[in-house]
C-alpha cells in the first residue's frame, strides 16, 4: 500500500502467515489430489540435509524483503540429482537492491554453484546429512553492493533429525572466505565469515507445515588495505508452507515467513516468500 507505515505493512504480513494457514485446511476437505509426497526438502532460511531424488528437479523461488535497511533479495535456485540421490548439483543466482546504495537501482549479484554429498541418510531416515561446498564468483556490481567483492568458497553443514512423527528439526553450520575481497576503495584483503542455523518444523499436516527458523551469522568486511572489521546478524522466523500435488508427479510448494531481528539485528523487520516446483525429469526408474 503506497505511503503506508513500516509496522502497518508488517502487522499486514503477519495477517496474511495466518490466513495462508486457513488455505491448506480448506484445500484438504475439498482436493482429491493425492496426500503423498509430504512436503521435506522445502526449508526457507535454515538449509535441510536430504539431497534431490534420482530423476527429480527442484527450481526454487525466493524473495526477501527487509523493512528498515530496504535490502531486497531474489534468488533462484535448481537443484539436480547427480544422477542419484548421493550426489547433487545446483547453482544460485540472485537479483536484489542494497538499501545502503537507493541510487543504484536493482540488478545481479553474485552467482553460486554447489555441491552437495549425501554423506548420511536421506529422507526416509531418522538422521541425514549432506555436507555441502560452494564456489562463489563475483557476477554483481560491488559499487552497487550486490557483490561481496571476490571469488570465494563457501561449506556448509547441514544435518536433519526426525525428533518425532510430527516434528522435524535442521542444523546448520557453515562457512564462507574470500582470499582476495575488496572495497568501494579498491583495498584489498582475505575475508572470512561463518554462519549458523536451527529450525523445527511441525508437520501438522503432510501438506502444511508450521516452521519456526533461527539464522546468526558473522562476516567480515574488507575497511582498509589488509585491514577488516567484522558484523553480526541475527534472524528469528516464524512461518507456513503447504502443497499442491499432482498426479504427473510435480509438487508446487508455496511458503511465507516473517524475519524478526534478535540481538545485533534488533529492530528490523522482514517478510519472506518462498515458491518451489519439484518434478520428474526422466523415468523414476533405473534401466
Amino acid at each position: 500500500m503506497t505511503g503506508s507505515h513500516p509496522r502497518s505493512r508488517f502487522l499486514s504480513v503477519l495477517s496474511l502467515v495466518f490466513l495462508a494457514a486457513l488455505i491448506p485446511s480448506a484445500l484438504s476437505q475439498t482436493s482429491s489430489q493425492p496426500e503423498t509426497p509430504p512436503i521435506q526438502d522445502n526449508s526457507f532460511l535454515v538449509e535441510e540435509a536430504y539431497n534431490q531424488e534420482f530423476g527429480v528437479v527442484q527450481h526454487i523461488h525466493a524473495f526477501t524483503r527487509l523493512w528498515n535497511s530496504q535490502d531486497w533479495l531474489y534468488t533462484f535456485t535448481q537443484e539436480w540429482p547427480a544422477p542419484g540421490l548421493r550426489n547433487q548439483l545446483s547453482y544460485t543466482v540472485a537479483y536484489q537492491h542494497a538499501g545502503a546504495f537507493p541510487a543504484s537501482g536493482a540488478g545481479i549479484g553474485d552467482v553460486f554453484l554447489n555441491y552437495r554429498y549425501q554423506l548420511a541418510g536421506s529422507g526416509e531416515t531418522r538422521i541425514a546429512f549432506a555436507p555441502r561446498l560452494s564456489l562463489l564468483f563475483p557476477t554483481g556490481d560491488l559499487h552497487a553492493g550486490r557483490s561481496l567483492g571476490g571469488f570465494g568458497l563457501q561449506t556448509n553443514l547441514p544435518v536433519s533429525v526426525v525428533v518425532a512423527p510430527k516434528l522435524v528439526t535442521h542444523w546448520n553450520v557453515g562457512g564462507t572466505f574470500l582470499p582476495d575481497a575488496r572495497n568501494l576503495a579498491g583495498d584489498h584483503s582475505a575475508i572470512a565469515g561463518y554462519n549458523l542455523g536451527q529450525s523445527f518444523v511441525y508437520l501438522a499436516h503432510s501438506r502444511f507445515n508450521l516452521m519456526l527458523e533461527t539464522v546468526f551469522a558473522n562476516a567480515q568486511s574488507v575497511m582498509a588495505q589488509g585491514k577488516t572489521d567484522w558484523t553480526q546478524s541475527c534472524f528469528v522466523s516464524p512461518g507456513v508452507r503447504w502443497a499442491y500435488n499432482f498426479k504427473s508427479g510435480l509438487q508446487i510448494v508455496p511458503g511465507i515467513g516473517v524475519p524478526i531481528g534478535a540481538g545485533p539485528s534488533a529492530g528490523e523487520k522482514g517478510v519472506f516468500l518462498y515458491l518451489s516446483f519439484e518434478h520428474p525429469f526422466r523415468s523414476l526408474k533405473r534401466e
